[in-house]
């Protein structure tokens, strides 16, 4: 992929979209990129996309590609042929950008869709520069709770998949944090969205540095859960580690003292925002944009929050985690101090 180092400031300015007056259909054509990164996809995405474009009075296509470029790119073309008044794409190791051809050679504007890739016409998603940003300071919270100096701390950094464009935002506001309080990285093994491999890349990490870690980076939920699976097996506790999402295991790491804390990315605020996108660009109005990536594309910027143990109630009070699924046995007394109810 080329692109996407970050993003700046455009000045609040608005933008119109060149196609969506032009088109005629009123259908919301939307890809997803897989089950298996995230739970999001399909229990929170898929639902609130679709209920906000019908509350809104257009027809939604939304389907997965199940982690499968090749996929992708077979339900692109049956979206096109069926007629898109707009494209709505996550993108899955750069899949998305040959669709964005095909679309925008037919006048379709394209929105990437919390994942950047060239050639869309605006992407909408969290502030994830800033996502980085709280990831570092979780890390040195964690850490000045355990007494650690920054300077001379272990930290490991366990980045996300350099295919996905906002990988880059992640680590560069996260490295903006830790680096400028003195933390140097002792080991960076290469960056996934992948529990499994995470888990092993760390594994590893941690067998290089005799066993010793004070801080781990990490960024996102899924990836940290494996992470703290080798530190529990290695009997390492008050680690200071980072992860965004918000997700079930997350909030229980966080709950038991595993998981310093998470950024939380409210789905549906992320959700709202792109359903505003499409429909402007549906009805061939401004869209407006805080920003822009570094290849100038319109940026669609949604705040994110951090998440430590006394805010989980309010991730459950949202709608985005349930308490029956957080709150398990081994987990309700940590619930029960924190405040997290039914």
């Amino acid at each position: 992929m080329a692109l996407l180092a970050g993003c700046s400031s455009s000045g609040g300015g608005s933008s119109t979209g060149t196609s969506g007056g032009e088109a005629s259909s009123t259908r919301a054509c939307v890809i997803l990129p897989d089950a298996a990164s995230s739970p999001r996809w399909e229990n929170f995405d898929r639902k609130y996309l679709e209920e906000g474009l019908k509350a809104a009075g257009f027809e939604a296509d939304i389907q997965n590609a199940q982690g499968d470029v090749n996929k992708y790119a077979t339900i692109a073309d049956q979206q096109l042929t069926k007629g898109c008044g707009v494209m709505l794409l996550v993108d899955y190791q750069g899949a998305a950008e040959g669709v964005a051809t095909k679309a925008k050679n037919e006048g379709i504007p394209v929105v990437a869709y919390d994942r950047p890739f060239t050639g869309a016409d605006y992407y909408v998603s969290f502030d994830n520069n800033e996502v980085g940003k709280l990831e570092g300071q979780t890390v040195l919270d964690g850490l000045k709770a355990a007494g650690k100096d920054p300077a001379s701390a272990t930290v490991v950094y366990m980045g996300g998949d350099p295919t996905d464009g906002n990988a880059k935002m992640f680590h560069d506001g996260a490295v903006e944090v830790m680096e400028a309080a003195g933390i140097k990285p002792a080991a960076e093994p290469p960056g996934v969205w992948d529990q499994a491999k995470s888990q092993t890349n760390f594994e590893q990490a941690l067998t290089s540095l005799g066993g010793k870690v004070d801080g781990v980076w990490v960024a996102n939920d899924t990836n940290a859960a494996g992470v703290i699976k080798v530190l529990q097996d290695n009997n390492l506790k008050g680690v200071a580690v980072s992860g965004q999402d918000a997700n079930v295991a997350g909030l229980q790491n966080i709950l038991l003292g595993w998981q310093t804390a998470t950024v939380y990315k409210p789905v549906k605020d992320e959700a709202t925002a792109a359903v505003a996108t499409a429909v402007a660009l549906l009805k061939g109005e401004k869209v407006n944009a805080q920003a822009k990536l570094d290849d100038g594309t319109p940026y669609v910027q949604v705040t994110p929050q951090l998440v430590g143990p006394k805010e989980v109630k309010e991730v459950i009070a949202a709608g985005d985690a349930s308490y029956s699924d957080v709150c398990t046995a081994d987990v309700k007394a940590a619930c029960d101090a924190n405040g997290v109810t039914q």
